[in-house]
């Protein structure tokens, strides 16, 4: 039973090109499955997470990332009554944009590509699946509905100021009315990315010894996670111990997010998702609370992991493989694969083409990143 403000399907705002609606899924359903079907999707495979993908086989990538928050994003919105596959869809495509070797392959790129105007990767993931997915016979990209392009492009809040350019492109198509809140579902989607990457991060920093056990149980919420699982099974073998302390502390932040939610819903009177757009406020969000100690936990993963001398050299590795690989390209764009040589003919700047080699790099995965770099630029970098 869907609530009043969730998204309903049948007064979806349809699609760029109409197309005949299927007699058994639901506009949602195709959404995502296109969207699972993609070659950027599957390409997140091999792209990092913190960890660049071949330094263990049992860290998350940005795929098995994506399938966590799918999996949130479905518990939460049915909680909530909320339509779970435009939820789940919006959560499996918030990161086809990412470059190989995770944010510091996206600063990379932005670096290089300031004076084309940037990169930004929730934009580029709306350029994904508008433009360079190109498959069908009818249409580029996936042809999704409205509503989930608007949730992808605005997920994390109203897009104000000066628009990424893939973005200001897709908008000037298809107004996405991006001064607004999105959907709840889209709010679903952004806060369940939250709870996924603060728990498996610190399961994964605890796997590669950035820090102990010990020193999770000093931190707020982790403290009364580590402390029931020590009372309820005294002498408990460590690894279990990690992972029953870890999903207690996944649950508190699920749980968290839908008491708040539910509260905020009944508290702004909301009766349609026309009206939770124009709220000004979002709501699904983390109590106030939690949200301190979270800010916590997240200050402490900065210091001890995302800026570990480990994971710092490894950056900086990665960083010169897309400093070199996006100069070569641009250079020398005939290297690229037959498919872009029609974009790179119709070209009609440098602007043009260094946007077409961002497209290119940005869709590597780290593994063909590395390939290229030893193969083209006759360095070989070990990570």
């Amino acid at each position: 039973m869907h609530a009043p403000y969730a998204t309903m399907p049948d007064r979806s705002r349809g699609r760029q090109v109409p197309e005949e609606e299927s007699s058994f899924r639901s506009p949602f359903q195709r959404d995502r499955d296109r969207i699972i079907h993609a070659s950027a999707f599957r390409r997140l495979k091999h792209k990092t997470q913190v960890f660049v993908e071949h330094e263990g086989d049992n860290y998350r990538t940005r795929l098995t990332h994506s399938i966590e928050v799918g999996q949130v994003g479905r518990t939460i919105a049915g909680a909530l009554g909320l339509n779970q596959e435009l939820t789940e869809a919006v959560a499996l495509a918030h990161d086809l944009g990412h470059t190989p070797f995770g944010h510091t392959g996206e600063d990379a790129l932005h670096a290089l590509m300031e004076p084309y105007g940037g990169f930004d990767h929730n934009a580029q993931a709306i350029r994904i699946v508008t433009r360079l997915e190109r498959h069908y016979a009818e249409f580029d990209g996936l042809n999704l509905t409205w509503e989930t392009l608007e949730a992808i492009a605005k997920h994390n809040g109203p897009v104000v100021g000066e628009l990424p350019w893939a973005l200001a492109e897709c908008n000037a198509e298809v107004d996405l009315e991006l001064h607004t809140h999105a959907s709840a579902e889209a709010q679903v989607a952004a806060l369940s990315d939250d709870i996924a990457y603060n728990n498996h991060d610190l399961h994964d920093a605890l796997r590669a010894e950035l820090f102990t056990d010990d020193d999770l149980a000093r931190l707020p919420l982790l403290d009364k996670a580590y402390g029931q699982v020590d009372t309820l099974y005294p002498g408990l073998d460590p690894n279990r111990r990690r992972h029953e302390a870890l999903r207690r502390f996944f649950g508190v932040m699920v749980s968290d997010v839908i008491d708040t939610a539910r509260l905020l819903l009944a508290e702004s009177g909301v009766q349609s998702v026309e009206e939770v757009r124009a709220l000004g406020h979002p709501v699904v969000k983390f109590s106030d609370p939690l949200w301190r100690d979270l800010k916590e936990i997240r200050a402490f993963l900065f210091t001890r992991m995302y800026r570990a001398p480990s994971v710092m050299e490894k950056r900086a590795k990665v960083a010169k493989v897309v400093e070199a690989l996006f100069p070569y390209f641009l250079d020398n764009p005939l290297e690229m694969p037959e498919r872009w040589q029609a974009d790179i003919a119709a070209a009609e700047d440098r602007t043009a083409l260094a946007r077409i080699v961002s497209d290119y790099i940005a869709g590597m995965t780290d593994r063909f990143a590395l390939q290229q770099h030893e193969r083209l630029i006759g360095v070989k970098v070990e990570v």
